[in-house]
């Protein structure tokens, strides 16, 4: 559970709610909701800090190009991050005004006094019955080189373990994306360590169309009212918000027959066509079966514009022809948030533009060297690392000049994943708006 006080490492791909439950602890607010709903009580016991995150703080953590400056003098991630952490406790010598490197020096400098205001602070929230948390986010961010990014990852993974083993009442919560933390294990194997105590954000059909059913019973007064008269067991207002039923919360059969009554039960005439209740959510899976609810949104969303577009007269809310549109609107989606965070993995499919999958891995390696792709990819790290405009750092590839890595990598992320018979797939999610095509699939989008 990722709100649960030890779970030290919240792992999760884009669009999962990382950051939705990361903004949920710092919010007090949101944690009492929160308490309530999981009943959680330690939740409502917490002294909140932030580690990292998008949010430009100086006086909490470094920025990027903050960050990018002090590796470069040498500073090590471990130094770093446990000044960030004796801020957050509120060790006086480093409040006052200062910049990063004179705290760190200070800190540094000073290892004994790290150590009693560790253990004071950790002393004062047991007396107190109250646990500190500190919370790290957006660690994408952290430095466009994809080495010093794993460093630093593996810094906070140190520091986190180190409070872990060694306080009762100080802990750090890291939410990362999956390839990130096993690239910061090759810095900090010890990491492993945390695996005990890991959560994953992964979303299930059930809990896909939970969520849909959930918006749907709550979006507005008059449409919210008759959609919950379509089944009993509603609870009233919780926090402002109706509670799903049971059945409709988590039991697919009952889902399904919701889910028919607004779109129907097929993609067309009949089942050979596909079961809308299943066609959706796998046509929007990347390659490590994961279904974002960003992009599973997404589609309901412009299935219902379409329908009422193109099909008014349509006896059901949703037309299948906006599903199918629904995922290509997705995949346009999920395509520019990759590309936002991970430029680097655009650059990489795009020589596979007018391509089929599945394709076979040697045509994939003689596509990517005809393009020098190992040269682009070089030459976006260079471009990134010369801009030092620190709202857009990204990070790249781990082995821009190893093809058969980088194809390993891009499974990681499932942007890829490998058939049987050893070709090289690309999920509906992704192939769709890069504009490659498969016998009999999705149409891609047309530029």
């Amino acid at each position: 559970m990722a709100l649960h006080m030890d779970t030290t490492v919240v792992r999760g791909g884009r669009g999962v709610g990382k950051t939705f439950w990361y903004r949920t602890l710092l919010d007090d607010q949101l944690r009492e909701v929160a308490a309530e709903e999981y009943r959680i009580e330690r939740l409502r016991r917490l002294k909140v800090h932030p580690g990292y995150g998008t949010r430009i703080a100086p006086q909490l953590y470094p920025s990027p190009n903050v960050l990018r400056s002090l590796l470069d003098a040498g500073v090590t991630p471990y130094d770093l991050w446990n000044t960030v952490l004796l801020m957050a406790l509120g060790q006086p010598e480093i409040q006052q005004p200062m910049q990063w490197p004179e705290r760190i020096q200070w800190v540094r400098a000073h290892p004994e006094e790290r150590d009693l205001t560790i253990a004071e602070a950790d002393r004062q929230a047991l007396a107190e019955k109250a646990t500190h948390l500190i919370l790290f986010d957006a660690l994408e961010h952290l430095h466009w080189d994809r080495g010093q990014a794993d460093r630093l990852v593996a810094g906070i993974l140190q520091l986190a373990l180190e409070m872990r083993l060694g306080t009762r009442n100080i802990r750090c919560k890291i939410f990362i994306r999956p390839d990130m933390f096993d690239g910061a294990l090759l810095h900090f194997p010890d990491a492993s360590k945390l695996t005990a105590n890991a959560a994953s954000l992964k979303w299930s059909t059930t809990n896909l169309y939970g969520l849909f059913f959930h918006y749907l019973g709550n979006y507005d007064s008059e449409g919210a009212e008759r959609f919950r008269a379509l089944h009993d067991g509603w609870t009233g207002h919780t926090h402002g918000r109706h509670l799903l039923p049971p059945a409709l919360l988590g039991d697919q059969g009952t889902q399904a027959d919701m889910f028919g009554r607004l779109a129907g039960a097929y993609m067309g005439a009949n089942f050979r066509k596909g079961i809308t209740y299943t066609w959706l959510p796998n046509h929007l899976m990347d390659g490590v079966e994961q279904v974002s609810p960003r992009s599973f949104l997404n589609a309901l969303g412009m299935a219902v514009n379409e329908t009422r577009s193109d099909y008014a007269a349509h006896p059901y809310a949703i037309h299948h022809e906006g599903i199918r549109r629904g995922v290509q609107s997705a995949s346009r989606t999920r395509v520019g948030e990759i590309r936002e965070d991970m430029p680097w993995v655009h650059t990489a499919i795009a020589p596979l533009n007018g391509q089929q999958v599945p394709i076979d891995q040697n045509l994939l390696l003689g596509r990517w060297a005809e393009a020098d792709l190992t040269v682009q990819l070089q030459r976006e790290s260079a471009r990134a690392s010369a801009s030092g405009n620190g709202a857009e750092v990204r990070t790249g590839p781990r082995y821009p000049d190893d093809y058969l890595r980088l194809i390993d990598e891009l499974i990681a992320l499932g942007v890829m994943r490998r058939r049987k018979d050893g070709r090289i797939d690309l999920p509906d999610v992704y192939r769709i708006a890069f504009s490659i095509g498969r016998k009999g699939g999705v149409p891609k989008v047309q530029s």
